[in-house]
């Protein structure tokens, strides 16, 4: 599955749309970058691949309530 560029899948297209990053693109530059999308359908968060799944739980109860 192509995740950037004219190829990209839709899915990738629209998290990107909704999180663009940090960077001077919105391309996902590496394996492991993550999205958090809440149950309404909403891309809240983007977090690199080295973020830890500890520093987006932190994030979790936020969502749930």
């Amino acid at each position: 599955i192509e995740v950037n560029g004219d190829g990209a899948a839709e899915l990738y297209k629209w998290l990107k749309e909704q999180q663009p990053g940090d960077g001077e693109t919105s391309d996902i530059v590496w394996n492991f970058e993550k999205f958090l999308v809440d149950g309404d359908g909403v891309v809240v968060a983007r977090f690199g691949p080295l973020t830890s799944p500890e520093e987006i739980a932190e994030q979790l109860p936020a969502l749930l309530d």
